[in-house]
């Protein structure tokens, strides 16, 4: 859900409302309005943060979570876990050093995956940490190849 439609939506009715007022009014609520944005977001998140735990508490099993990516509210729902085991990091929790790893690639496949890099306006090295990710997030997640 992006959030920047709703705080949008609440600096378009502070000004609309300082509209009654004179110039000065008007101007002092604009200002308000660009300042008070980036709480208002925190405000939005809250809320819904507040409202996945209700549905949580209403779904047993599974839990709702609430974060911010961005402007991007994003939630999900995840499986409760026994009590006592211990579920396994997300991959997105994963953290950690950076490895070198040396990778021979045929020359056609290097040079087709320099283009793509190119074009996504990256690095040959950012463009492939980006697929290895992907392919591990889609493997974690149960939708990827088995076995690698």
């Amino acid at each position: 859900m992006d959030l920047n439609a709703h705080t949008a939506r609440l600096r378009e009715e502070l000004i609309a409302a300082a509209a009654l007022g004179d110039e000065k009014t008007q101007a002092t609520a604009a200002a308000l309005a660009a300042a008070v944005e980036s709480s208002s977001r925190l405000v939005l998140l809250s809320a819904l943060s507040e409202l996945a735990a209700e549905i949580s508490t209403e779904l047993g099993d599974r839990t709702v979570h609430v974060r911010l990516e961005g402007t991007e509210a994003v939630a999900d729902v995840r499986k409760n876990t026994p009590s006592g085991s211990e579920e396994p990091p997300t991959f997105e929790e994963m953290t950690g050093d950076i490895s070198r790893v040396t990778l021979r690639l045929v020359e056609q496949l290097k040079s087709k995956a320099e283009e793509a890099a190119a074009q996504n306006g990256q690095s040959l090295n950012s463009w492939l940490s980006g697929a290895v990710t992907g392919a591990l997030r889609d493997q974690m997640r149960g939708q990827g190849p088995k076995g690698w």
